[in-house]
């Protein structure tokens, strides 16, 4: 298995530090292989009452959320690929919020979309170990910013991990009172 680099900060756009930062193992592939398991393990935990809670009015529910992770990282596991293959077309962004409400989340079982994300996990590691140094190495555009290869794992690691903190915190805290 290959061992993908921390990325340089001039390897990414700035505000995907956040989720960088949030990414403290060395082997991003193992925490890859690894946290997939922990975040289906709490989402199978997760009563059907809660699968279409939103913590605040305008906030996705829990579904929505984990639907959110898997289309995010069907995008950045394709835009990787893209990269890789040493594709220069500049490549559009993507608005989450005009992403969730066609996707109709809330209306399929939460367990569902919970095996549906264990999936994408593991079709973006295989794809990452498939890479060598120097496709890891490649850069693209995506949302008009450039982006190199060995960035995309490390920022698809920590997108997972604030979300499954957010979920902890703010989701499936216990009711007030209880």
């Amino acid at each position: 298995m290959p061992t993908i680099a921390r990325p340089a900060p001039t390897d990414y756009a700035p505000y995907y530090g956040t989720y960088i930062d949030q990414v403290t193992e060395a082997d991003v592939l193992a925490l890859l292989a690894r946290q997939i398991d922990d975040t289906v393990t709490l989402l199978r935990g997760v009563p059907r009452a809660r699968w279409t809670h939103r913590y605040a009015a305008g906030k996705w529910s829990v579904s929505e959320v984990v639907g959110h992770m898997a289309d995010t990282e069907r995008i950045f596991a394709y835009r990787a690929l893209r990269f890789a293959r040493n594709d220069a077309t500049p490549l559009a962004g993507f608005d989450e919020n005009q992403y969730v409400p066609p996707a109709k989340f809330d209306a399929r079982p939460l367990p569902e979309l919970a095996e549906e994300l264990r999936v994408v996990r593991l079709a973006s590691v295989a794809l990452f170990r498939g890479f060598d140094d120097a496709a890891l190495a490649r850069r693209g555009t995506a949302n008009k910013v450039e982006i190199a290869v060995r960035a995309i794992p490390w920022i698809i690691a920590g997108h997972e991990r604030h979300h499954v903190k957010v979920l902890k915190e703010r989701y499936l805290v216990s009711e007030p009172g209880r």
